[in-house]
């Protein structure tokens, strides 16, 4: 299997540092995704890019309250990067300023994340990933970060350039995969998800994972998929409200960008899903997940995971989700990458763009190397 061919940073050190590390290795993809988003939002909301970095600092203060180290990190990508630090912050909190309005009128991120546990792989390893649907002008930003941080675990995460989280596994065997679920309940300004997701990936063990995301009270609502490489997987969806959960049936378990665990009572009497095709792309994933226990190994197990979900009922807006070439560039769909953690050998494998085009590659560190893996 080869190397990955996606862009690789690997940052280590005290939050400042690791964040100037970062800023200058990733310069030149930080730069781009500023160039894209500068449109997007123009696009999007009529906003420029002034108006958007002023509305960003409004997640100083509850950033700062629930991750000082991470701002730190911001700040350093900053100043590594050569970018102001609402730029950085603006691209960490760019879901939360698309989407700062009440639901119904929101367009969520398109991601169908999976987890796998032994009893349904064929080679009874734990493996968890998803397809990372977002907007295809972004798809030159995607990198590869690794982050090896003092008394933390290490952590590996595929993300857009600029942001300190998005999704990924650490060496303490824990994986979160996203999906977003639309907007939010009310004007109060919680937690942008790039930092909450970033905690869960920070945490030593189980409990801190989970409490990352239950006891934080984010800006708006969004899904996160948890497996351990013990073999336990758990889905909750979050809100600036309550939180729904449910766990896998028969090891599997897999999950969209709608509400599959509960209602939120403040949408139950009017809820529509804000993105239609989730409600085919979670069965098809199921069914095509379900043929990995019967797999005869570990490169047969992963061939049928590339497999279901490479599926294109519904094509372009599918499981594996193409470009319509009808929507303007700045809002064309498609699935940036596919990935596969085996969470029992640490392998980290990336299919670069749809898995219908692209092979797993593996990412060249291994998430339990390193003097911090338990």
């Amino acid at each position: 299997m080869s190397l990955i061919s996606l862009p690789l940073v690997e940052i280590s050190g005290p939050p400042r540092e690791r964040g100037r590390q970062y800023g200058e290795q990733a310069r030149e993809l930080i730069e781009r995704a500023l160039t894209y988003y500068r449109e997007a939002f123009a696009h999007s909301s009529g906003l420029s890019w002034e108006q958007v970095t002023q509305r960003a600092a409004r997640w100083v203060a509850p950033s700062t309250a629930f991750a000082p180290e991470l701002v730190e990190e911001m700040e350093g990508i900053a100043e590594g990067a050569g970018v102001g630090f609402l730029d950085i912050l603006a691209l960490n909190a760019r879901g939360e300023i698309i989407y700062d309005s009440t639901f119904g009128s929101m367009e969520p991120d398109g991601c169908t994340s999976f987890a796998l546990l032994p009893e349904a792989s064929g080679d009874g390893h734990v493996y968890a990933g998803q397809n990372w649907d977002w907007r295809h002008g972004v798809a030159d930003t995607v990198m590869v970060l690794r982050v090896v941080q003092p008394g933390r675990p290490t952590v590996i995460m595929h993300v857009e350039a600029g942001q300190v989280g998005r999704q990924g596994a650490n060496s303490a065997g824990i994986a979160l995969n996203a999906n977003g679920l639309g907007g939010r309940f009310d004007d109060a300004v919680g937690v942008p998800q790039t930092l909450i997701r970033r905690r869960v990936l920070d945490s030593p063990n189980l409990n801190a994972a989970l409490e990352a995301l239950t006891k934080s009270r984010a800006h708006i609502a969004s899904n996160a998929l948890v497996t351990h490489r013990d073999g336990f997987a758990i889905d909750l969806e979050t809100t600036p409200g309550a939180v729904g959960w449910m766990y896998p049936t028969d090891g599997l378990l897999v999950h969209g960008n709608h509400y599959q665990a509960f209602v939120p009572p403040q949408l139950a009497a009017t809820y529509r899903p804000g993105s239609a095709d989730s409600l085919f792309r979670v069965p098809r994933a199921e069914a095509g997940l379900r043929a990995v226990r019967h797999a005869s190994g570990g490169d047969e197990t992963r061939k049928l995971i590339r497999t279901a979900m490479s599926d294109h009922l519904g094509h372009p807006e599918s499981l594996c989700t193409h470009p319509d070439q009808d929507q303007p560039p700045v809002k064309r769909w498609a699935t940036l990458l596919s990935s596969c953690v085996d969470l029992t050998t640490g392998d980290y494998l990336i299919a670069a763009g749809t898995p219908c085009d692209h092979e797993y590659e593996r990412v060249p560190w291994n998430l339990y190397d390193g003097e911090d893996t338990p």
